[in-house]
């Protein structure tokens, strides 16, 4: 078997203005306002340079000039010239996003700066075939749109983030399953439904996208996105990229063997699996379980009274209000999910973790025992240095993430 050489390739000149133009537009995305001079001393290009890329973008609309503002700290302003600043303007262009979830769908709409204008949840039923699911997500996009008021010209693209194992390079979602789906070409489907670019991603690796550019993940070289809900996903981004592993795999941290023998059952296929102990059914099942062994117990009565609130959130509440058993759960999964993330620790030694989905709607029950497990499991006290938070965006995470992974693809950082 002949051995990979290494792919060694030139730089085409005809792309140095536009990688010029997207480091212009990154640095306007980290901060708000920065002088042409500033440009040019950031990305070592000279002053004419920066002024010609500037003149481009002013014209095309994407950016503005504006005059420096007086120093906060009460410095008079140097006499002469008024300093002109450069800024991004956010609603030049906007992307959709697409978040789909078990049964249910988010489309949203959202301006440069990744804010959204407008959202819109659909539930779907698990049961139909992908293709009359697909139509559906079409007729929401085409509503936000007309509802939104954006001019479809101004629209950069539509990112999807999906379900399961998702090929980046054609768009296609190879498995979902906790939706029963295989081999669904969602790019060609919308792209030919929509009449827009669409980029689509793994849902979990969309938010981190999310997070990486637009939230708590800003100015952070390396980080961890996990998210819990139906299933258990992370997203890695490392020195400003999305990592994709070398096909389609990276990030399944929901299918990690936890257990080796007398796991439950997977979707995958395989037991012991993360996702068997720490997402949203699992927790349920178990407390389910207590529920009927203590059925006078407080977790029994607030799953059986609070029919307001979801079932997750029920199981928060009992553990709040100080049920032993309700603890005992949360601190076992949290257990689980923080060996889980001592591995990542070891293998990527990601500065942050963000902890989004149920983790972050529970972030009071599991950031700190998970990050105990952390440091008490990871190698060379590398655990003692990473930081465990919440993310950022809260049930916007998905749609926003979606968005995110458009607004990369096509405005910031196209691949």
């Amino acid at each position: 078997m002949p051995v990979a050489q290494p792919n060694f390739q030139g730089s085409n000149i005809n792309l140095v203005k536009q990688h010029n133009l997207q480091a212009i537009l990154l640095n306007l995305l980290s901060e708000p306002v920065l002088s042409r001079v500033q440009l040019a001393r950031r990305l070592n290009l000279s002053n004419t340079t920066i002024t010609n890329l500037i003149a481009e973008l002013i014209e095309q609309g994407i950016v503005s000039e504006r005059e420096s503002a007086p120093a906060e700290n009460g410095e008079q302003r140097p006499v002469g010239r008024p300093r002109i600043d450069i800024c991004l303007n956010p609603d030049a262009r906007f992307a959709v996003g697409v978040h789909i979830g078990v049964g249910v769908f988010r489309v949203g709409i959202a301006n440069l700066r990744d804010q959204l204008l407008l959202n819109r949840m659909y539930e779907f039923d698990r049961k139909l075939p992908a293709e009359q699911v697909l139509a559906q997500i079409v007729a929401g996009v085409e509503t936000v749109i007309q509802e939104s008021g954006v001019e479809r010209e101004h629209i950069l693209g539509v990112g999807i983030g999906a379900s399961g194992l998702v090929d980046f390079s054609t768009g296609e979602n190879l498995l979902a399953p906790n939706l029963n789906w295989r081999n669904v070409p969602m790019r060609t489907y919308f792209q030919a439904g929509l009449g827009l670019p669409v980029v689509v991603d793994n849902n979990v690796r969309a938010m981190a996208i999310g997070e990486a550019y637009f939230g708590a993940g800003r100015g952070v070289s390396s980080l961890a996105f996990v998210y819990g809900r139906t299933g258990v996903g992370a997203g890695l981004v490392l020195d400003g990229r999305v990592f994709r592993g070398s096909s389609t795999g990276a990030g399944e941290i929901g299918h990690t063997v936890m257990l080796l023998r007398g796991g439950d059952p997977c979707h995958c296929g395989n037991s012991g699996c993360l996702e068997t102990l720490v997402s949203e059914p699992a927790i349920l099942r178990q407390a389910e379980r207590i529920a009927g062994q203590k059925p006078a117990g407080l977790l029994a009565r607030t799953l059986q009274e609070r029919q307001d609130i979801s079932s997750t959130e029920r199981i928060f509440l009992a553990a709040r209000q100080g049920d032993p058993d309700a603890l005992r759960l949360l601190h076992e999964s949290a257990y689980y999910l923080g060996m889980a993330l001592a591995n990542v620790v070891n293998l990527f030694n990601p500065e942050l973790i963000l902890l989004g989905g149920m983790f972050s709607q529970g972030q009071d029950l599991f950031i700190q025992p998970t990050l105990e497990t952390v440091r008490q499991m990871s190698f060379g006290g590398l655990g003692e240095k990473v930081r465990l938070q919440p993310a950022t965006f809260g049930w916007k995470a998905g749609v926003s993430g979606a968005a995110a992974l458009a607004l990369m693809q096509f405005f910031y950082q196209p691949e």
